[in-house]
């Protein structure tokens, strides 16, 4: 079964025998190894240079060196982006961040709230997006909260490693691997294989976290912070008739504590209220006046029941989801200077609707449309993404830049998304559908019932990553094809002295290395020949191998460069290289430890 001997006509090949295609492999994988570590050149970049030249040497042929990119795992990963771009479209994942975090009274009551839900999120959805969701709503709690962001970020980024690593959609690593795995066994592993040893590992981690962050994290504030802009804009929102937020308090629709915005008056039926309490009933209608910094300002708009108070934004001839905010800074050569809003027709003149304006900080009275433009005054804009390359080089605007992330929300299809996630959870786990068929055809469904556009989804795949993954398995292809592999595995059984055991944990350590120095996809791709090699030479069963190359490439806290949501958090928390191997090494041993104690018990050898 499995093929877990080596077959009598397979020689187990050593260094001496290595050809010089063997030799090469090594060289070029050391070289690349050296190359990420030591330059800031890409992954994507440095994989594909060293395939080619694997190719070009012979050592590969056409074939081999592209049938990485066919692969099922990579596939898998790229359809699974399209899934998250709809969740992400439809503010399904910022409707969990903002519901869920509420306002704990300690620093490990902050962690209990924000780490079981990214873990949960993490095990179905790919990691990389929930952090980016998460990270800014973060900050921005842990400013309400008066908790240092550091004390937080990294436990978001190992949040998110701890549920990659529950199932097999968790992570591209174990796609990746459990496509190896079908390439070299022709069968898959189901989408709860790895949930037997991953989950233990989750709560071994997620106890490390809990009980010595408080301690070893540092405070620090993050260069963003230090010198944050403290341009305000003055916006006006309208609280939607009949919509989430009619009936609720000012505190219960969470407009109390924004951070880097506040609430400064409130409209109704022409009545102003100053110094709104925060047991004010909303009611339909309400236009609410907010000034604050463009990021909040960008968050208000995704909340959920408020939408621009600005009527002309409804006349947009513009699709509402290919629409975008733009700053931009007026000229004293604008023909709207001296002109209000209104007069100047701004929506017509433009195709755009402004609905926030900044003033070197001054508090600017009245509706949005009576406000009389000046040079330097900085307008926040809805419109269309060709605002911008019309407007760049245009006399009327000293400066014109997109907010990132600013789409308008499909609140309305939320639904649909989340229950085409749950149908594609449901059909992968019950084994109706492979995990390649179930993405494909939840993307499919996003797709087609519009909850992510054709655009947006092509935005949203990660192309970089995708090509390290398909670059990466050519190599470890010609690791295998060249003997370099087996090289390799007769090497870590002899350190070993050929108990399965101890060559379990130096597979563990030797994919650990790998993923904290490079990728982790990079490393299970390399790893995995040598790890099924090794098995074989014992004549064991390769599942408990499979799972600590799994285990091992995605349990990467040591360096922020291992991983990529450890990078996401790296700037944001003002972190130094120092703190995360301070705070990793230790998780990295315990996860080691679990993981090789528990696969072979499970699976057994």
């Amino acid at each position: 079964m499995h093929g877990f001997k080596r077959r009598e006509d397979e020689k187990c090949m050593t260094f001496a025998e290595l050809t010089w295609e063997g030799w090469l492999t090594i060289g070029v994988i050391i070289s690349t190894f050296m190359i990420l570590v030591t330059t800031r050149w890409p992954a994507d970049f440095v994989f594909l240079g060293s395939l080619s030249v694997l190719l070009l040497t012979g050592v590969l042929d056409a074939g081999e060196a592209l049938e990485g990119f066919a692969a099922r795992g990579m596939i898998t990963v790229g359809v699974l982006y399209i899934v998250v771009a709809g969740l992400q479209e439809t503010g399904g994942l910022a409707w969990i961040s903002h519901h869920v975090l509420g306002r704990p009274k300690s620093l490990i009551g902050a962690q209990l709230r924000m780490m079981p839900p990214v873990t949960g999120m993490s095990a179905f959805l790919n990691n990389t997006p929930v952090v980016a969701i998460f990270v800014p709503v973060v900050v921005k709690w842990s400013r309400k909260l008066r908790i240092s962001a550091s004390k937080l970020l990294i436990p978001l980024s190992y949040a998110s490693i701890f549920g990659g690593i529950c199932t097999m959609i968790g992570t591209s690593t174990n796609l990746v691997v459990n496509s190896l795995y079908y390439g070299r066994y022709s069968e898959e592993l189901y989408l709860f294989e790895i949930t037997k040893i991953g989950l233990p590992c989750a709560l071994f981690g997620t106890a490390y976290v809990l009980f010595l962050a408080k301690r070893i994290l540092p405070e620090r504030q993050a260069v963003q912070q230090i010198f944050e802009n403290p341009r305000e804009y003055t916006i006006e929102m309208i609280v939607e008739e009949n919509g989430a937020l009619v009936g609720k308090t000012i505190e219960q629709a969470g407009l109390r504590h924004l951070p880097g915005c506040y609430l400064a008056e409130l409209v109704r039926e022409d009545i102003i209220y100053s110094a709104v309490p925060p047991s004010t009933v909303l009611e339909g209608n309400d236009r609410l006046v907010f000034v604050g910094m463009v990021d909040a300002i960008r968050d208000l708009r995704d909340i959920n029941g408020l939408s621009a108070a600005r009527d002309q934004v409804f006349k947009l001839d513009a699709p509402k989801h290919d629409r975008c905010l733009v700053e931009a800074v007026v000229s004293n050569t604008c023909p709207m200077v001296g002109k209000s809003i209104r007069r100047g027709r701004f929506r017509r003149r433009y195709n755009a609707v402004v609905i926030a304006v900044a003033r070197n900080g001054e508090r600017i009275h009245g509706k949005i449309g009576d406000i009389v433009l000046r040079p330097g005054d900085t307008l926040l804009v809805e419109s269309h993404a060709g605002f911008i390359p019309r407007q760049k080089d245009s006399r009327d605007f000293y400066l014109v830049s997109s907010v990132e992330n600013s789409n308008p929300v499909l609140f309305e299809k939320a639904p649909i998304a989340f229950m085409t996630l749950m149908g594609m959870v449901a059909l992968a786990g019950l084994n109706i559908l492979s995990m390649l068929e179930a993405a494909v055809l939840a993307a499919g469904v996003m797709l087609l019932t519009g909850c992510c556009t054709p655009s947006r989804a092509r935005h949203n795949i990660h192309w970089n990553v995708l090509l390290v993954i398909g670059a990466a398995l050519g190599v470890g292809a010609a690791l295998a094809k060249t003997g370099a592999a087996d090289a390799v595995a007769h090497t870590i059984l002899g350190m070993s002295g050929g108990y399965p055991w101890a060559t379990l944990a130096l597979v563990y350590i030797a994919t650990n290395f790998f993923t904290e120095m490079i990728t982790n996809n990079a490393a299970a791709a390399i790893i995995f020949p040598i790890a099924m090699n090794t098995a074989e030479q014992l004549s064991v069963n390769p599942i408990p191998f499979v799972m600590v190359v799994m285990i091992g490439a995605s349990a990467s806290f040591a360096t922020p460069i291992g991983y990529q949501t450890n990078l996401m958090v790296y700037g944001p928390g003002g972190y130094r290289f120092s703190d995360f191997m301070k705070f990793g090494i230790p998780l990295n041993i315990i996860m080691g430890m679990v993981v090789v104690g528990l696969a072979p018990l499970i699976w057994g050898f």
